[in-house]
């Protein structure tokens, strides 16, 4: 049994599986978010713009060696990187520990997609490209370090096998997508009407939450609304991936576990994250054991054994049916017991997305900590939080976010000038009091 977990879904073509690469038009499948007929924007970026991550460094009152530019370099490309966020928030945005930040920004920055198409052309072809993404991210430091100062500079050797602060290849957002038994298309990653969740697959095997999010230079492509708010904070509506996506229509002893599953390039804006992908991942390594010990074909095997499989295992139970409200470890009952009833009774899968009822569990990590301030209601899911205490914080003002479905209901009861004592831990990279527990 063959897994092609490739990044660019390498195993399709050397075994001429049949597999799809570019854009689809709106009358393949009704996807509202397709375009009628290609364009300009189809042919100059038939895939998603990789990005060629690097990593930078504050050096503090050192001065960081200068960046040197690479070939090509322009300082024009990046004008305007930061402009809406200011230089603090931009850097932020990739915030790691020991004073480093992850260059992976999509205006004005380090996308690059100039004749992305030689990815799948030739070895030759692809080894150009690759050079002049990872110029173009050089580029990107160097335009960042002449206009934020010498105090930033590259994080040498902080990756491994090579003394780099260049990823080893790039972020690969989309690439060569199976022809299988099943294609996942935007609708069937959008909420339901009226609702906030998408209608789930009998075969689902894995689970996503993303925001439909694409990327090409220079270009923002007009999405079908598929963002949500919730916990105080922006996340997209749950979706499910089917079983069959994984299955090529006519090739046997295959499965995919990558970006290359059966998937519309309009809907791989969502689907290609990189937590969907694990869980297709562990879903095809579990399949094709079963497989194997039985003796049969993927497409021949029973899904809910597979689904059984998924949610019983050992290590890792994985859930398969989203739910907002699942405030439950896998070890306790109730969360078998809620992802086995709606894959019994699927006609009763919530269009709000959550289970009736809440099975409340502390959370709070022991280094969380209590604060104390005032809160205020900016808009509905959307808090701010002036801190009283400690006084290390008195005065400073933190968005309140959750990941918990019953913190979630005390925000939106909560009221605008209450004062309010929390348990939870600083976010600083998005300005995030990540609330885990509300005393008041």
């Amino acid at each position: 049994m063959i897994l092609d977990g490739t990044e660019l879904g390498d195993l399709l073509a050397l075994a001429e599986i049949p597999y799809r690469w570019g854009w689809e038009l709106q009358s393949e499948w009704g996807e509202p978010s397709a375009p009628v007929a290609f364009n300009s924007v189809t042919d100059r970026y038939p895939v998603q713009a990789p990005t060629w991550v690097v990593i930078m460094q504050d050096f503090g009152e050192a001065i960081a060696p200068k960046i040197p530019a690479a070939p090509n370099y322009n300082s024009s490309l990046f004008v305007g990187a930061w402009d809406n966020y200011g230089a603090e928030q931009f850097l932020n945005y990739g915030r790691l520990s020991e004073n480093l930040f992850m260059i992976n920004w999509p205006i004005c920055g380090n996308d690059y997609a100039e004749g992305v198409g030689r990815l799948i052309e030739s070895e030759k072809a692809k080894a150009e490209f690759l050079q002049e993404c990872r110029w173009y991210s050089q580029n990107f430091a160097h335009f960042i370090q002449n206009q934020l100062g010498r105090r930033y500079g590259l994080a040498e050797g902080v990756f491994p096998f090579a003394p780099t602060a260049f990823a080893l290849h790039p972020y690969y957002r989309e690439s060569r997508r199976l022809v299988g038994l099943t294609t996942v298309r935007e609708q069937d990653i959008l909420p339901v009407a009226g609702g906030k969740v998408a209608s789930i697959y009998s075969d689902t095997i894995a689970i996503g939450n993303y925001a439909n999010d694409h990327h090409y230079p220079g270009f923002n492509l007009p999405l079908q609304p598929k963002s949500i708010r919730w916990g105080g904070r922006w996340t997209g509506t749950p979706f499910t991936i089917p079983y069959r996506c994984l299955i090529p229509a006519t090739t046997d002893n295959l499965l995919v576990c990558e970006k290359n599953i059966s998937v519309s390039h309009i809907a791989n804006g969502a689907t290609r994250l990189q937590p969907v992908v694990m869980g297709i991942g562990q879903a095809a390594g579990m399949a094709a054991g079963m497989c194997v010990e039985l003796g049969i074909q993927p497409r021949d095997l029973p899904v809910r054994a597979l689904q059984e499989a998924l949610l019983q295992d050992l290590t890792s139970p994985a859930a398969i049916v989203p739910l907002f409200n699942l405030d439950l470890l896998p070890n306790q009952p109730q969360w078998l017991d809620w992802q086995l009833y709606y894959l019994d009774n699927p006609e009763a899968y919530p269009p709000s997305g959550y289970f009736p009822g809440d099975y409340l569990h502390k959370y709070y990590d022991s280094d969380s900590d209590v604060f104390t301030g005032i809160f205020q209601r900016l808009n509905q899911q959307d808090y701010k939080f002036t801190i009283a205490t400690p006084a290390a914080y008195q005065g400073q003002v933190w968005q309140l976010v959750t990941l918990r479905s019953h913190i979630n209901h005390r925000l939106e009861a909560a009221v605008d000038g209450q004062l309010l004592t929390v348990r939870g831990r600083l976010n600083y990279s998005g300005n995030w009091l990540l609330v885990e527990e509300i005393s008041n």
